[in-house]
């Protein structure tokens, strides 16, 4: 039985030992992230090491659908629309495949981003953009493959480089900045919208502050949307907090009237009882 415990217990020391042993990856993670105007674009891949292969035409061969990296397969996110090559692309996640080419690669942004190695063939319904890029030579070979961004221009494009061995291709990000920023300014010079007074009105009275200031901004808020019954209701709930029943009352039968047209059962009914409860 003692043979037995002891057995036990060195066995189950070798394997919390085993768990316990950290080796580096042979291709490591990377994730390079760039602000590009008012867009932030991020890469997340991995990076094999050239470790003296033959890289292109041999252990990428030509004309078939590679991962772009190792591992995983590489995954752009965009958090905004982007034009790539003059291309839209639509904001969102993909994994970047590739078919490199002597000449050139095919750079295609695929929806099917949580796998692992390459599909075999393309599913075209899944190919959201899909570009020819030229494929350079470069002077002094990049050892770990690498993408990167550089040529960022006035705040509205830059370019994504994809670097391995003595080989780089690189594709045009425009971002649309001048619209994002107009439509920006365009929003602040109208001034703030009824749902902006509407949460300010809220968060003050939930946060026990200014009930003039709070019934100030939700009146606005009612009066840009008189047909938001939530909108009234929350103003006759001020204006009972600041002991203006009568005042509570008329607001509450116009949230009424409006939530019954609306055919939202819970408000009609929540101020029924408030009308009830303040006409006594």
């Amino acid at each position: 039985m003692q043979f037995k415990l002891i057995t036990l217990l060195l066995i189950f020391g070798a394997f919390t030992l085993q768990a316990q042993i950290q080796t580096p990856q042979p291709s490591p993670s990377a994730t390079v992230t760039q602000t590009i105007g008012l867009s932030e674009v991020s890469v997340d891949y991995s990076r094999p090491a050239v470790r003296g292969r033959a890289i292109f035409g041999d252990l990428v061969p030509y004309g078939k659908v590679w991962r772009t990296g190792a591992n995983m397969r590489t995954k752009f996110t965009t958090s905004t629309k982007l034009k790539i090559d003059g291309q839209e692309l639509e904001k969102g996640t993909y994994a970047i495949l590739t078919i490199p080419n002597k000449e050139s690669w095919e750079i295609v942004f695929y929806t099917e981003y949580q796998a692992g190695g390459a599909p075999a063939k393309l599913d075209d319904s899944k190919v959201a953009l899909k570009l020819n890029a030229k494929a350079n030579a470069m002077d002094m070979a990049a050892e770990n493959f690498t993408i990167a961004f550089g040529d960022l221009a006035d705040g509205v494009s830059g370019n994504m480089y994809i670097m391995w061995d003595k080989t780089v291709v690189w594709v045009k990000l425009e971002t649309p900045t001048d619209e994002m920023a107009v439509k920006s300014i365009e929003k602040a010079m109208a001034g703030p919208s009824a749902n902006d007074y509407f949460s300010a009105a809220s968060y003050y009275r939930s946060s026990g502050k200014d009930l003039n200031k709070a019934l100030e901004w939700v009146s606005k808020a009612v009066e840009m949307n008189p047909d938001a019954f939530w909108m009234s209701r929350q103003k006759s709930l001020i204006q009972a907090d600041l002991g203006d029943k009568k005042g509570a009352i008329e607001t509450a039968k116009v949230s009424l009237a409006a939530s019954e047209k609306a055919g939202n059962d819970d408000y009609t009914k929540m101020n029924k009882a408030s009308i009830a409860e303040w006409s006594n």
